[in-house]
């Protein structure tokens, strides 16, 4: 269903191999989050989306664990705000990183923002993961 969709978007999709249900709630486990169903549908179908230049329009289950780990380490706090709140799904190719909000309850909004690296804000870019892979392909994903 979902490669379907990417393709009547755009032919610039490469598609990876499905993730496994227990690959998903790991990550969720680790960051004690539940992730938006509709990218948990996506990963079990392909597991990542890349687009034109390899761009990671929507990570594997392992790049998705690596970069959140990554970007909560220690380091970081000193220059940005805690990470705790978002989790990280997908690059824009120019450094910011696209993600959703947590809740207090551990809960993924749907919505999609955007992680600037250099002012360390945060956007809204979108309601639903299939707008924001719309969107961006139409150049409406403004950074």
């Amino acid at each position: 269903m979902w490669k379907e969709y990417f393709r009547g978007i755009s032919e610039e999709y490469a598609f990876s191999s499905p993730a496994s249900g227990d690959e998903i709630a790991k990550v969720e486990s680790l960051f004690h989050v539940t992730l938006p169903q509709e990218l948990k549908e996506i990963l079990l179908e392909t597991n990542g989306v890349r687009a034109i230049y390899d761009l990671g329009l929507i990570w594997s289950v392992d790049r998705i664990k690596n970069e959140n780990k990554h970007y909560r380490d220690d380091h970081f706090q000193e220059y940005y705000m805690p990470f705790d709140n978002l989790i990280f799904f997908g690059e824009s190719g120019i450094g910011d990183l696209f993600a959703f909000p947590v809740t207090g309850e551990g809960i993924c909004r749907v919505d999609v923002f955007v992680w600037n690296h250099e002012n360390d804000s945060r956007k809204w870019v979108a309601p639903s993961v299939s707008k924001y892979v719309e969107w961006s392909l139409q150049g409406k994903i403004k950074i």
